[in-house]
């Protein structure tokens, strides 16, 4: 019987796929937990080989051995977590329920294991000995150092207390996400009135009659997707609309029902706290920034503060600057809320500059932004895509496409994704189904799959998908993570594409998003969809004038976010007070706009709870900083120069994790960085 389950179950296998992809088009949610225990239990049949090998441990039999080890796992639980973010639902997530521990738990037993440890240790400590490759000293100091930071050198008791403790942790961050997820999806504000649409442009207006017909609802509805929200925000007249809209978004995860995040919340930060407290650190951040190119918490306060200081005053301009003018249409005694922000923002940036997203948008039709995202890559790279509608695809919104080197040579698979639905979560990420290694023996070199996952203005029935420019420039920074993912070119599989520290993985990406200004990628794809006509110049004009419209707020609200989650993650005592309460105070310095005390960004903060970015949300003014200063590179020997574009692709792109991101850094710019350019760039600092 186990057999022909076996015969049945794509997962067991080789792929018959083009490149060996995926194939969603047979994978069924039944296929998932037989293909993730049967590949636990080779991976540790795997681990018990390397553990009785009777010759003594060598790099080759333990290191690289390890390293290869779990494939069929690490190739199904891809799948499962990229669905999970992608394309779930209730079966899934009760699925999820039960297989997120079991891989826990497999992992702690993996790094607990003292005999296979003891053979990992055996080789790290002959490491000045072994005359090993840059590549082969990396992979060793990083097996070595993922024993010890996952428990390794504990204990008796220590030891089951951390396994239980990561064992929770598993299981709160799946809560937390799917609480999230489901809270978004629940809600919507149907409005049946037409004057309650006043101010809205067509398109919204078009897309929300949509949403409300798909439901065999009566008039128009919206949600708390960023296509629907953000344009609501942005534009409708009535404020009272827009407060309710604004209020739902902002309690998600707070309300007195099951999907209420407050105390995951707090047993989160709690059980972080503990497991880095275990491993001899004092807190949460110092144990995850000792891998990161900041160090230590005083590096990342220095940054955020040094910021705060630098664009406060522009920021408290900005705010009176826009509070000025709604008291012109509304009187001397109104206050700019924040549901008031984008909507009187927008009129100032309109005022000042005659430049908004419904004025760009019909130049930014999503099929000829890709022609022109793909196209800025094969100018810098002479990479070209191709689309290949034999490879198959999960949902019918995706694509899929063959990536040709400059060569002809096959670089990669890409999938795209761009719209929203019930079963993805909020927001965009770069993700990947396979990544890049170098077959030892073969000397092959086996090419990544990777996808982008954005939720962007869907098509509607008179009219294609028209992007915003910040929808543009979202596609921009995905890609550059793409890219970093697709050029990838390390002998090992974990030290390959954003196999990088944390704060160094958003470089590529916010390089990319500086081209959304320049006139010379806009003429390249910027054009009318009706007319055809180019994106005329006095609109490329006014859209660099605006480009740092309000850009002291943002980067406040960007070291908001990144104080609350050094707050949280710099705790060395359980937190048992008021989230909210702590939220406002944590971020207080940054807030321009008004408190409102109901609000709470934590519950549902992803990103620091349920993603990556727990003490690490730093990273992406850390990189900012980077990528002002590489870009300015680019500007000085102009945009498309190859020479920039291969030292990029060489020294960035391609090496992973085999060197410190600063070597790396240094060799492409020739010195490290300062946050001079990025002050420069936004207008802070002449």
């Amino acid at each position: 019987m186990n057999n022909i389950t076996n015969a049945q179950n794509p997962f067991f296998g080789q792929y018959q796929t083009p490149h060996e992809t995926v194939p969603f088009d047979r994978i069924k949610t039944e296929h998932y937990e037989p293909a993730i225990l049967e590949g636990i239990k080779q991976q540790n049949a795997e681990i018990d080989a390397i553990i009785q090998n009777p010759e003594k441990a060598t790099f080759s039999n333990t290191i690289e051995t390890f390293e290869a080890s779990g494939d069929l796992l690490d190739r199904v639980v891809a799948v499962f977590g990229n669905m999970l973010s992608a394309e779930t639902n209730d079966d899934l997530q009760e699925l999820a329920q039960k297989i997120m521990p079991l891989l826990s738990e497999h992992s702690n037993n993996i790094t607990l294991n003292e005999k296979l440890f003891a053979r990992v240790k055996e080789v790290y400590n002959q490491k000045e000995s072994l005359q090993l490759t840059q590549e082969q000293s990396k992979l060793l100091e990083n097996a070595y150092n993922s024993f010890v930071r996952h428990g390794a050198n504990l204990e008796g008791e220590a030891r089951e207390e951390y396994r239980r403790l990561t064992n929770e942790l598993s299981k709160l961050t799946l809560d937390f996400s799917e609480n999230n997820l489901k809270e978004t999806n629940r809600y919507q504000m149907l409005l049946t009135k037409k004057e309650s649409l006043a101010g809205l442009p067509d398109i919204i207006v078009e897309a929300a009659a949509e949403t409300a017909k798909s439901e065999d609802k009566e008039g128009w509805a919206f949600t708390l997707h960023a296509p629907s929200y953000v344009p609501f925000m942005t534009y409708a007249d009535n404020r009272d609309l827009r407060q309710r809209l604004y209020m739902a978004y902002n309690t998600k995860c707070t309300h007195d029902n099951e999907f209420n995040n407050i105390e995951i919340v707090k047993k989160i930060a709690n059980t972080r706290m503990k497991i880095a407290q275990l491993l001899g650190y004092k807190d949460y951040a110092e144990y995850m920034l000792v891998k990161r190119m900041a160090e230590n918490s005083e590096s990342v306060y220095k940054l955020l503060n040094q910021l705060l200081e630098a664009y406060t005053p522009t920021a408290q301009q900005e705010y009176k600057e826009v509070q000025e003018l709604a008291r012109q249409e509304q009187g001397d005694d109104f206050v700019v809320m924040p549901w008031d922000w984008s909507y009187y923002s927008n009129k100032l940036k309109d005022k000042k500059f005659n430049i908004n997203e419904e004025m760009l948008r019909p130049y930014f039709e999503l099929e000829q932004v890709k022609k022109g995202v793909f196209g800025l890559a094969e100018k810098l790279y002479g990479i070209t895509f191709r689309k290949n509608t034999e490879i198959p695809v999960y949902h019918k919104d995706v694509e899929a496409f063959e990536v040709f080197d400059k060569d002809g040579k096959f670089l990669a698979v890409l999938y795209t994704d761009f719209h929203p639905r019930l079963g993805k979560r909020s927001g965009a990420w770069m993700t990947s189904y396979k990544d890049q290694w170098i077959d030892q023996q073969t000397g092959e070199n086996s090419r990544p799959h990777v996808s982008v996952v954005m939720n962007f203005t869907k098509p509607t029935e008179n009219k294609p998908a028209l992007l915003t420019f910040n929808e543009v420039e979202t596609f921009l920074h995905e890609f550059g993570h793409s890219l970093h993912g697709m050029f990838a070119n390390s002998t090992y599989k974990s030290l390959s594409g954003t196999n990088v520290y944390w704060d160094f993985v958003e470089l590529p990406s916010q390089i990319m998003e500086n081209f959304a200004i320049e006139k010379d990628f806009l003429n390249t794809f910027a054009r009318h969809y009706q007319t055809g006509e180019i994106l005329p110049d006095e609109l490329i004009k006014r859209l660099v004038d605006a480009s740092n419209f309000n850009i002291a707020y943002a980067c406040l609200r960007q070291l908001s976010f990144g104080l609350l989650d050094m707050a949280w993650y710099t705790r060395n005592v359980p937190f048992e007070g008021d989230v909210k309460a702590y939220e406002q105070e944590a971020w207080k310095k940054t807030q321009i706009l008004p408190i409102v005390q109901e609000a709470c960004m934590s519950t549902q903060f992803s990103h620091i709870f349920a993603g990556g970015y727990a003490a690490g949300y730093y990273s992406y003014k850390w990189a900012e900083v980077l990528d002002a200063d590489a870009f300015s590179l680019f500007k000085q020997k102009k945009i498309f120069n190859q020479e920039v574009a291969d030292s990029f692709r060489k020294n960035i792109l391609s090496k992973g994790g085999t060197e410190h991101p600063m070597t790396l850094y240094k060799r492409f710019r020739g010195q490290e960085p300062t946050i001079d350019a990025l002050l420069i760039r936004n207008g802070i600092k002449k």
